[in-house]
């Protein structure tokens, strides 16, 4: 159940650069992508784990909101953008993957199977935000992606599984695989770090 927290608020500022986008002004254009880019690239690594690819998906995710500017205010600005470079980076690994994304077999993984996922995860809130998502970004490809859709679309293996023309159970795997992998590499972070 989700709690209503009421209309959505857009500031005046970031109504003057719709406006302006809208307009095809240069000025308003070039603002918001100064005020985004940044974030927007990171989103885009997330999902590509190359970041040749996510500057790639990041030109045409901005070329896609310049050219069909269709922010309605019913989320803020920055969460509507959010959701166009996520779609653009799925719609570009689907292309890059057109065969099938590349997904891991279990006989890939019998070190990580004893790591303690939820003793590591507790470790990980030490990690800066930048350092996780790196880590996030250099999972193998379908791990990478499940993890993404789930954790951060917040979709399930099912709206996952139609999405990426999987099985849900695959999803789910993956999603597991993922979890393991980001453990492990949490784990050895930790342990590098403290040797410090």
């Amino acid at each position: 159940m989700s709690e209503d927290i009421g209309p959505i608020v857009v500031e005046a500022d970031e109504l003057k650069l719709v406006e302006g986008c809208r307009k095809g002004d240069a000025d308003a254009r070039k603002q918001l992508y100064t005020l985004y880019a940044e974030q927007m690239l990171a989103v885009c690594y997330r999902y590509t784990g190359n970041l040749d690819d996510a500057h790639d998906v990041l030109h045409d995710g901005f070329i896609k909101i310049f050219t069909h500017f269709s922010f309605r205010g019913d989320s803020a600005l920055k969460s509507w953008m959010y959701k166009v470079m996520s779609a653009q980076a799925i719609d570009f690994m689907r292309r890059k993957n057109a065969s099938g994304l590349m997904l891991m077999d279990s006989e890939e993984l019998p070190d990580l199977l004893d790591v303690d996922e939820k003793a590591v995860m507790e470790e990980a809130r030490g990690i800066d935000e930048e350092t996780l998502m790196h880590m996030v970004a250099q999972l193998p490809e379908g791990c990478r992606m499940v993890f993404n859709l789930f954790v951060f679309e917040d979709k399930s293996h099912k709206e996952i599984a139609e999405l990426l023309h999987i099985q849900p159970d695959t999803s789910k795997s993956q999603f597991r695989y993922a979890k393991k992998l980001l453990a492990t590499k949490i784990k050895q972070y930790v342990e590098h770090e403290g040797k410090r």
